[in-house]
């Protein structure tokens, strides 16, 4: 941190006192990353791992030299995901890195001490994360993810990759992304100028998506929206297979899906996203506050289309939406 960074700082009151203690030479930083949706050997969750250890290493830290950092994965369970939460908490850490909105809400009913950053939380205004963007006012801050101003967008492409869809079903946990239904209400006349009805379709697991997808195929004109949520990553595969047997047009959340065979994908590029949480990682264990770091919303987006899927679907890709998009999958 430069000297008049420093000086403004300790003159505007925002040193956080939990990192005096970590201004000395050589002291080894302790950072926890709790990373929701999945599971350690899931190569979703080294790609995540990766980007922030390059995003660190950019900034002069370096796992095993001057920062160690302990992991954790959710595999998409809230239980798993709280139980994972309070033994963090417990040890201590210097920073928690918190990846998806459970996460977050277990370690703000957990710790107001620790500092958190999350990486990929879903309008976390909304879900009473913090008091507001420019200033989140506690020990948690970081970089959103979705917010429901989405849900119109997925819903239009949805619609132009597949325009025989008259009724999308979000797909979404109830559990691990309560949001969705407060969602739905705010998205306004964006169903309406579409055509195309909006309806909730929550599971809470496996065995109910295994249920709920075929029945939601056989609805005429019907089609499909995995929401943004750790649930629905972390069964990307059987969702992606059952909207394949059941020929359902559907619209995904990440790349990671439509790389997987899922039809289309449109969203934050995820790993962008923990590369740039590495920043606020840096400036906090230098004496910065988090409630002073204002939440950063996604800068970069993704369209993805595997034309392999939307030729299994018989679907005519239009020629505009090839030309949007930032990858295509043959």
């Amino acid at each position: 941190m430069k000297r008049r960074e420093f000086i403004a700082l300790l003159g505007g009151g925002l040193f956080w006192p939990l990192t005096t203690r970590a201004q000395q030479s050589g002291e080894i930083r302790r950072i926890g990353l709790i990373i929701g949706p999945t599971e350690e050997n899931d190569p979703e969750s080294q790609l995540r791992i990766t980007a922030f250890r390059e995003g660190l290493a950019a900034l002069g830290w370096t796992e095993g030299g001057n920062i160690r950092i302990d992991y954790r994965f959710g595999g998409g369970d809230a239980d798993r995901i709280r139980n994972l939460v309070a033994e963090l908490v417990r040890s201590g850490p210097d920073l928690i890195v918190a990846n998806t909105s459970p996460v977050v809400v277990a370690l703000k009913q957990a710790t107001n001490t620790i500092p958190v950053v999350f990486t990929a939380v879903n309008d976390p205004v909304r879900q009473g994360l913090i008091s507001s963007l420019a200033r989140s006012g506690g020990n948690i801050t970081g970089f959103t993810f979705a917010d429901f101003t989405l849900l119109g967008k997925w819903l239009e492409i949805l619609k132009e990759i597949a325009p025989g869809v008259r009724k999308a079903f979000l797909l979404f946990n109830p559990e691990t992304a309560p949001y969705y239904p407060v969602f739905l209400r705010e998205l306004g006349e964006i169903p309406s100028r579409l055509a195309v009805e909006l309806v909730a379709a929550p599971v809470h697991d496996e065995a109910e998506i295994e249920t709920v997808v075929p029945r939601l195929a056989i609805e005429p004109g019907a089609g499909l929206i995995a929401a943004a949520d750790v649930f629905n990553i972390a069964h990307r595969a059987l969702i992606i297979s059952l909207a394949e047997r059941y020929r359902l047009p559907a619209v995904y959340y990440s790349r990671q899906f439509a790389a997987e065979g899922g039809l289309i994908s449109y969203g934050p590029d995820i790993y962008d996203i923990f590369r740039r949480s590495a920043s606020y990682v840096d400036r906090i264990l230098k004496g910065a506050n988090p409630a002073d770091l204002p939440v950063q919303q996604p800068t970069k987006f993704e369209l993805v289309i595997n034309l392999k899927t939307a030729k299994a679907l018989g679907l005519e890709v239009p020629l505009q939406l090839l030309y949007r998009a930032d990858e295509v999958i043959e």
